[in-house]
């Protein structure tokens, strides 16, 4: 892929990088002091930093501690908890936390505001996965009861990606001035530009080195050339760029599950809407057919090493490596002769001469939607869009710039969407029928009762190892499933290394294999980070 020739600066980043240089020089002893690190790793949250709206629930909020959390290998470890059990019935989960956390505020963190966290989040219908939960009670000043309403073997993982929020002091401000128990507190927000975070002097854990931390909030192209002006110590940065290098950094690829695919709308086009009037349906992708032709065409290894420059790896699912990922998921992919049986077979044919299919009157073609400040993303739309023009297909590429315009587009339109989860519940939530339309959840409106029948089997397991069988068999049973065997609503095509740089003096450790990018997952470890001269 011809990636490296879109980003020599134009003048709206070089007026951008001018911007960021006078931020960074406003505080020239406190950005470059040797205990302050400053970092350009993206994660600035439109709703702000409160965990009961979604805040960290891919872990690591930062400000926040939370219940338990993973270490470098991904295993459960306690945090705030002392100790978790589950009822022999799986409906009551009991949590004794520490006696000695404190907010940053210096007020004591006790059962009741974990209970009102998990109350609150539970009611705010926001990105918080609290369906199972009937209610949370506080017994004394350290004991918590998780009364579910049914049994949930993925419920643990909601312990390690909710922060605690004060009950004291949470309310319509906090998502700005956020009061937690972690690491690190803030001190000063300047929405799209910068944050500033201090360590939290009422931390209970392991004393982070470094006392202040300085996020910058810049495109992609500000940031890269930042770094190689000296001005960041991390830099977060496209695949495409980290063959280059920067004086006085070194890469740091971390593998990780975040992955990107084309979402398809499943249903025809019959003129419905959302109740925001979004419309629902595409008739060219609610053909079975069509989506299956375009996973077999795609050459994702091509993807890999054409716009990755190979820091990644061929996706075939959506959790790929993880324990409850289908081996079956791996498909034989690059082979346009077979798609275009694939397609012949369903009647499409390009009777006119124009190089496009049709069927019944109707061209294969469609719109891909990318988020427009997301390189990667248009990358992908643009080389897939290649490929499948080769059997046929036509699909015009387009940017947006906002959320919201895609949003309004994305029961319509096929969709350069990334997920990427250590929770299995993110499986219930892209393939459950009664989600479609929720969000971003199934925004392609997918719907098989089997599927739906594997999922509830998954989630209303006795244990993690039994919901194993059940996650798997809704990817694929050997008859039917989501995977590209069988329904195909999605072609996933890559799994992402995130690719960072850092200061050749800065040591941060072993990173874990991150989630999806929202927030800050390189932090996951920052407590273990250090300054070597």
């Amino acid at each position: 892929m011809p990636c490296s020739k879109l980003y020599p600066l134009g003048p709206i980043a070089t007026l951008a990088l001018m911007v960021f240089m006078g931020l960074v020089l406003l505080s020239p002893s406190e950005v470059l002091a040797k205990d302050t690190l400053t970092l350009a790793v993206k994660g600035e949250p439109a709703e702000g930093y409160d965990p009961t709206l979604g805040w960290g629930r891919y872990g690591s909020p930062l400000f926040q501690s939370t219940l338990l959390k993973r270490d470098e290998s991904l295993n459960i470890v306690k945090d705030l908890a002392t100790r978790y059990e589950l009822s022999g019935d799986a409906l009551v989960w009991t949590v004794t936390i520490r006696d000695d956390a404190k907010f940053s505020d210096g007020t004591p963190l006790t059962a009741e505001d974990v209970a009102y966290t998990f109350n609150t989040a539970a009611q705010a219908g926001g990105k918080v996965d609290l369906m199972s939960l009937d209610k949370a009670e506080a017994k004394g000043m350290t004991t918590i009861l998780f009364k579910l309403k049914k049994g949930d073997s993925t419920f643990v993982n909601r312990f390690i990606s909710l922060g605690i929020v004060p009950k004291a002091s949470h309310g319509p401000e906090y998502a700005r001035k956020p009061i937690g128990s972690g690491p690190y507190r803030m001190v000063e927000w300047n929405e799209g530009q910068q944050m500033i975070a201090e360590v939290n002097p009422h931390y209970y854990g392991e004393k982070p080195f470094f006392k202040r931390l300085v996020f910058l909030f810049t495109d992609e192209d500000t940031s890269f050339a930042a770094a190689k002006a000296g001005q960041v110590d991390v830099v977060v940065v496209p695949q495409a760029l980290a063959v280059q290098t920067i004086p006085g950094m070194k890469l740091h690829p971390v593998k990780s599950v975040d992955n990107r695919g084309l979402m398809f709308p499943i249903l025809p086009d019959t003129g419905k809407t959302t109740d925001k009037g979004a419309p629902i349906g595409n008739d060219v992708t609610s053909d079975i057919a069509i989506r299956k032709a375009i996973n077999t065409v795609i050459d994702r290894k091509s993807l890999v090493e054409g716009v990755l420059e190979g820091f990644g790896s061929p996706a075939y699912g959506v959790c790929d490596g993880l324990p409850w990922d289908n081996p079956a998921n791996r498909i034989s992919d690059a082979d346009p002769e077979t798609a275009r049986k694939i397609l012949a077979d369903a009647g499409w044919k390009d009777t006119d001469g124009d190089g496009i299919v049709e069927k019944d009157g109707l061209k294969a073609e469609f719109t891909i939607i990318y988020p427009a400040d997301r390189s990667i993303r248009q990358y992908l739309a643009l080389a897939c869009a290649d490929m499948i023009k080769n059997i046929g297909i036509h699909a015009q590429v387009e940017g947006r710039r906002s959320w919201d315009e895609i949003h309004q587009l994305m029961h319509s339109n096929v969709i350069v969407f990334g997920w990427g989860s250590h929770d299995p519940i993110e499986i219930y939530r892209l393939y459950k029928g009664s989600l479609a339309g929720t969000g971003s959840n199934n925004a392609g409106f997918y719907s098989n009762p089997k599927v739906d029948e594997y999922l509830d089997k998954a989630i209303s397991a006795k244990s993690y190892d039994e919901s194993l069988e059940y996650w798997r068999k809704a990817q694929w049973d050997g008859k039917t499933g989501f995977n590209a065997h069988g329904d195909a609503p999605w072609a996933w095509l890559v799994n992402l290394d995130h690719t960072y740089f850092i200061s050749t003096h800065l040591d941060v450790g072993v990173s874990q294999v991150e989630p999806h990018g929202h927030g800050w997952p390189i932090t996951a470890n920052i407590q273990k980070w250090k300054w070597i001269d």
